[in-house]
């Protein structure tokens, strides 16, 4: 009988890590595709020269980001490159300052400081929207106020950090992050 055969055992035992291989090999690809930079949920680094904002999808029963026409940081229209290396700073600089360690990302970190997923789109920050809005943000990296229960440290962000942050906060926003955070940009919501 076949269940007595070790062979019978064996073979099983092989055919299923395969199988199994050729599925994981397939959704990681697909995975890669999903999150990489420049897809359909991920818009590539430039974004950060549009305006992000956020506008309810009926169809998906969700706040999703909407970009719009131009709106510069700091002044500065970034070519990709230029784009993508500030952004790989900024992701430097709050990696350093383990900013993880208070502040959550896509539901990854710490929950004594605000969730940064959404923080480009605050709404501490609405009230100065454009390019204002981006110095606004730099200037509170570089010098944060003491304000509230839960004050953030002074983490010495110099300028050019501050920037970086700023670039990459915004860029995160842009990213379709099937609605998490839940109801963010909806009226009385936050």
């Amino acid at each position: 009988m076949y269940t007595q055969d070790v062979y019978f055992w064996r073979a099983g035992a092989i055919a299923t890590v395969v199988f199994m291989c050729v599925v994981l090999a397939a959704l990681t690809i697909d995975t890669l595709r999903q999150i990489s930079p420049g897809g359909a949920r991920v818009p590539s680094y430039d974004v950060i020269n549009s305006a992000v904002t956020y506008q309810y999808d009926t169809s998906r029963g969700e706040y999703l980001p909407k970009i719009g026409g131009e709106e510069l940081i700091f002044g500065h229209r970034y070519t990709e490159d230029e784009a993508s290396t500030l952004i790989a700073k900024g992701k430097l600089v709050i990696q350093s300052r383990a900013c993880i360690d208070c502040h959550t990302f896509f539901g990854n970190g710490g929950y004594y400081a605000p969730d940064l997923t959404r923080a480009w789109m605050d709404p501490v920050w609405a009230i100065s929207p454009g390019p204002k809005r981006a110095e606004r943000l730099a200037k509170f990296l570089t010098n944060p106020l003491r304000l509230g229960a839960r004050p953030m440290p002074n983490l010495k962000i110099r300028r050019d950090e501050a920037e970086a942050v700023v670039a990459y906060l915004k860029w995160l926003s842009s990213v379709d992050s099937n609605g998490f955070p839940d109801r963010f940009g909806a009226p009385g919501a936050n």
